[in-house]
């Protein structure tokens, strides 16, 4: 954990508090209690965006990673979207579908097994292959491997620093969000932030 970060506890010290409002705190708690099994994806590819994503943001610190696929996998069963796409793309249930199982195909062709079969040297090599638009397959004839890896990544990255330990880490306390934030100058804090480490 970095030294600027705040006390361990942060997030779920404040959520309970008149500091955080009913529709930031049932959010935040959400993101603190992901599904505890996918809805949208089969369970093979389920692990296998499990596999992508430790891949992606290796978690080697956390006693338990912050899970990536669960947040996915709930906003494609809600048919959710950030309002745009490219338009290279399919729409994104179908673009995370056969994205997955392009990297799967990849990794088979490259390495003769499924992506989760790899060693995690192997697994990078997919996925640079994936990014750099080289990976081999079919798949990538439908879907544009480097801007459906370029979505994933994004994805994984706004989801990452949008959960609750992960604001924590960086010393974002923005969930408290009823006062207001009126010390918005370089490096001045509202009375109710905590000290950092």
């Amino acid at each position: 954990m970095p030294d600027s970060s705040y006390p361990a506890g942060t997030v779920r010290a404040l959520l309970p508090t008149e500091l955080v409002t009913e529709a930031t705190r049932a959010a935040l708690t959400a993101r603190l209690t992901p599904p505890a099994a996918p809805q949208f994806f089969e369970p093979a590819t389920y692990a296998l965006l499990q596999a992508v994503a430790a891949r992606l943001f290796p978690q080697p610190d956390r006693a338990e990673p912050i899970e990536l696929a669960a947040a996915i996998d709930q906003r494609l069963l809600q048919g959710l979207s950030d309002g745009w796409r490219y338009d290279a793309l399919p729409p994104d249930r179908e673009a995370f579908r056969l994205g997955l199982g392009g990297l799967n195909q990849s990794a088979e062709l490259l390495h003769g097994r499924g992506f989760l079969e790899l060693a995690p040297e192997q697994q990078d090599a997919v996925l640079h292959a994936v990014q750099a638009g080289s990976a081999p397959g079919d798949i990538w004839q439908t879907v544009p491997a480097p801007r459906f890896f370029e979505e994933m990544l994004a994805e994984m990255t706004e989801t990452y620093y949008a959960h609750p330990l992960a604001q924590e880490e960086i010393g974002y306390v923005g969930m408290a969000d009823v006062p207001g934030w009126a010390k918005i100058g370089l490096n001045e804090k509202e009375d109710r932030e905590p000290e950092e480490r």
